[in-house]
């Protein structure tokens, strides 16, 4: 199943099913003992848009006693309406689907934009706006108080994990994989032939990495003589 968020636009065109005035025609007429005919109350059409509504319902404003002009400036002054749209590709998934992240802060240097909408996008021929449950839910993926930030490592038998700095864990992850390499690395096979492969060790990539991660991983892949290699490579 898949969800689409309308974007703030499509919003504001959708139409709008206005209640009856009945009810406020016998309030008024209770309350000042005079009926609409002896006002001049503007015609409200049949179809609307929200923001149409909103407008229409503040010029009702002296007929029903209740003023709508905070909601009216409330929708000029939308949420996303000041922040930056950048268009990106939700990380999840080979379907490689649109989206466009909103951000507020400035871009002067040293200032990190705050993510406060991601959607999806309207002109992606891919999703067309649409987002799975996964994909709705990705501003989560990148403000998230649990998010981590730093390198954890649980040693075989223990319960704990333990907080690692970079440098510990990139000393480790290098230490692994050349003691890994030396056990498995074939240089020569049954047949005395010159292979310098490595059976031991596989490579798996990302579904939406770039062609730069995609060229950095075949030297990496290369380098160390890995044949099973799948980067899911669909962009």
């Amino acid at each position: 199943m898949r969800y689409r968020a309308a974007t703030v636009r499509e919003r504001s065109r959708q139409p709008f099913e206005h209640p009856s005035l009945t009810v406020g025609v016998r309030i008024s007429v209770i309350l000042t003992g005079e009926t609409l005919s002896k006002r001049k109350v503007p015609s409200v059409p049949t179809h609307l848009s929200r923001r149409g509504f909103i407008k229409a319902g503040a010029t009702l404003t002296t007929v029903f006693g209740f003023d709508l002009r905070p909601a009216v400036a409330q929708v000029r002054e939308l949420k996303i309406s000041r922040t930056t749209q950048t268009h990106s590709i939700c990380p999840y998934c080979a379907v490689g689907c649109s989206v466009v992240i909103h951000t507020l802060g400035d871009k002067a240097k040293n200032v990190r934009p705050t993510v406060v909408h991601i959607e999806g996008d309207p002109d992606s021929p891919i999703n067309r706006g649409t987002l799975c449950p996964k994909g709705i839910s990705l501003k989560q993926f990148v403000v998230n108080d649990q998010r981590l930030t730093r390198p954890l490592y649980r040693a075989p038998g223990a319960t704990e994990w333990k907080t690692l700095s970079w440098e510990e864990a990139f000393d480790r992850m290098a230490r692994l994989i050349k003691e890994t390499r030396d056990k498995g690395f074939e240089v020569n096979d049954s047949e005395g032939r010159r292979v310098n492969r490595l059976n031991n060790v596989a490579l798996i990539g990302g579904s939406t990495d770039t062609n730069e991660i995609n060229f950095l991983l075949g030297k990496f892949r290369l380098g160390l003589g890995i044949l099973a290699y799948e980067n899911q490579a669909r962009l």
